[in-house]
């Protein structure tokens, strides 16, 4: 590629976007390679984060320092296009479901959001996963939810 390429290349990003559900952490240990969660192997969880009921380290934090660092490297608009909680939701007798959990989720993650604007992020835009209920595209059912939305089944 040539100096000219290069040039010609730097503007064609507008922005970037991305999706983010939880942090984790690598062990140097080659033994440890049955967690490949995102592809990442020898992943071992955080001791000092909470997980979610499937395992997911909850780290609103890290989502601050993700903005911070894409942002500093790349100088371009950020989109958080997919993020939230999946859990096992409980209906009540009335219809209404208590997921205090997944509205704390939301919360402490946009907390982080606003922070990372305060820092000079550049946020193009937030969408959480997903505002109803949909079927998993990774365990093909509906069992987990993210929707803040129920759809019953």
């Amino acid at each position: 590629m040539t100096e000219s390429d290069a040039e010609d290349l730097k503007h064609t990003v507008d922005f970037i976007s991305f999706s983010y559900y939880m942090t984790g952490c690598v062990s140097h240990d080659e033994s440890i390679n049955k967690n490949a969660q995102g592809n990442i192997l020898n992943m071992i969880p955080n001791p000092h984060l909470k997980s979610s009921e499937w395992g997911w380290q909850i780290d609103p934090v890290g989502l601050r320092i993700l903005l911070n660092t894409l942002w500093d490297r790349y100088q371009k608009p950020l989109f958080i296009v997919e993020n939230g909680l999946g859990a096992k939701d409980s209906v009540e007798v009335d219809g209404s479901i208590q997921d205090d959990y997944r509205i704390a989720y939301l919360n402490d993650h946009l907390v982080q959001v606003n922070e990372a604007i305060a820092d000079g992020v550049d946020i193009m835009g937030y969408t959480s996963w997903g505002p109803i209920d949909l079927v998993s595209a990774s365990h093909s059912q509906m069992s987990k939810r993210y929707g803040f939305i129920y759809v019953d089944t």
